[in-house]
């Protein structure tokens, strides 16, 4: 029961900074889950895409039905689809290296060191990103690759979107951090519905409680709605600073987390 409660407090806490920020929360999850071992990796993956997606499709979901008009869909749709095609990439991506590894372990050490060099450069271009100059990419075929590319990270590190997409989307439309928030939470939804298709398509489930993935699904939705109200009251600096400390502690948790599953 107590493991149970884990999953549930981790996910709903995690949707609802994901859901503030346009991370998704499954850059929260799973290196937290991992550094537990509640799990194992591929289970903890399979768990995290499902909390995710189902944050994003209520906060996604909420948003077009208020009529917000954050989501610019010319741009935030070919990015999706690309993502949507990047997602059944990357899950079999990580199909193909778990095959190669006997020790599981091997495989998390992979996704930690991964996600925790990803995280460095987004941390580094976030501070810094006031004297990078941006762009305004508007060729439907160049989101597609740039939203191929996010959805293979994301699917293949188990973690939804993540930092990732709010700095391409910084960088390559020009989009302030509320906004880049919203499209990517987007992006997310395409990315880690169309992985889970391939999951299931594939009949690559991992063996998981019912129980956990309910409360971790419930939880995302719970976060999801608590995020999206938390982030009507906050501005695009309090939003940045609050991004800029949880990347900190992301890359301390995957360092722990490589070096656990590597050396431990």
């Amino acid at each position: 029961m107590r493991v149970l409660l884990v999953f549930f407090i981790v996910s709903f806490l995690a949707s609802i900074v994901g859901a503030i920020c346009g991370i998704g929360g499954g850059v929260i999850i799973k290196p937290v889950l991992d550094m537990f071992h509640l799990a194992s990796v591929s289970t903890i993956s399979f768990l995290s895409g499902c909390t995710v997606l189902s944050m994003s499709c209520y906060s996604v979901g909420r948003s077009m039905l208020s009529g917000e008009k954050r989501v610019d869909v010319k741009t935030g749709t070919p990015l999706a689809v690309g993502g949507a095609v990047g997602g059944v990439a990357g899950r079999q991506m990580f199909t193909a290296v778990k095959a190669m590894f006997e020790n599981q372990n091997t495989v998390g050490a992979v996704q930690a060191f991964c996600l925790m060099l990803i995280t460095l450069g987004t941390l580094i271009y976030t501070v810094n990103k006031k004297k990078i100059r941006t762009h305004k990419v508007g060729s439907a075929a160049v989101c597609l690759v740039i939203g191929l590319l996010l959805g293979i990270m994301s699917s293949f590190l188990g973690i939804g979107g993540g930092p990732i997409n709010l700095v391409v989307l910084y960088f390559f439309f020009s989009m302030d951090t509320k906004t880049a928030a919203a499209n990517s939470l987007y992006i997310i939804l395409f990315s880690q519905a169309a992985s889970l298709i391939a999951t299931l398509v594939t009949r690559t489930v991992p063996e998981f409680e019912a129980a956990a993935l309910i409360l971790m699904v419930a939880g995302g939705i719970g976060g999801g709605i608590v995020g999206r109200l938390v982030n009507r009251r906050l501005d695009n600096a309090a939003v940045e600073k609050l991004f800029v400390a949880l990347m900190a502690v992301i890359i301390g948790i995957s360092a722990w987390n490589g070096w656990q599953y590597a050396f431990g």
